[in-house]
């Protein structure tokens, strides 16, 4: 089992910045991929982006692509998310999530550990 605790959520204004730290611990040795998600009211939960956590390759949504990078700290165990020009539309309950899988991909379904999640709220 592999245990994630999100942080550092909040509101910011549009055009500002944040970073979201993410904790890991239990059996990440198990890890391959660690990743964000989000989820705004009535919406179905998406990817954001994703780090592999052994060769630190890295995946990003096209809607956060340029504006935002995912990192790791393999020492620390934990996963920060950098959200940079953030927009009102960014606004969302953010989750790290995490997986032994080679490649789980986009969907979150494929996903097999998450956190209980963190609120970022952007103001225009």
């Amino acid at each position: 089992q592999v245990q994630l605790v999100e942080s550092g959520g909040g509101l910011v204004q549009a055009g500002g910045s944040l970073r979201i730290p993410c904790t890991a611990s239990g059996r990440t040795f198990s890890m391959s991929w660690m990743g964000w998600f989000r989820q705004a009211p009535g919406k179905e939960r998406e990817f954001v982006a994703a780090v592999s956590w052994i060769t630190g390759s890295t995946d990003y949504a096209d809607s956060v692509k340029g504006r935002s990078a995912i990192s790791r700290d393999i020492a620390k165990s934990m996963v920060y998310l950098q959200m940079n020009n953030l927009r009102p539309e960014d606004t969302a309950v953010y989750y790290c999530a995490a997986d032994t899988k080679s490649v789980p991909g986009r969907d979150p379904a494929r996903w097999n550990y998450w956190g209980q999640g963190t609120q970022v709220t952007v103001s225009s």
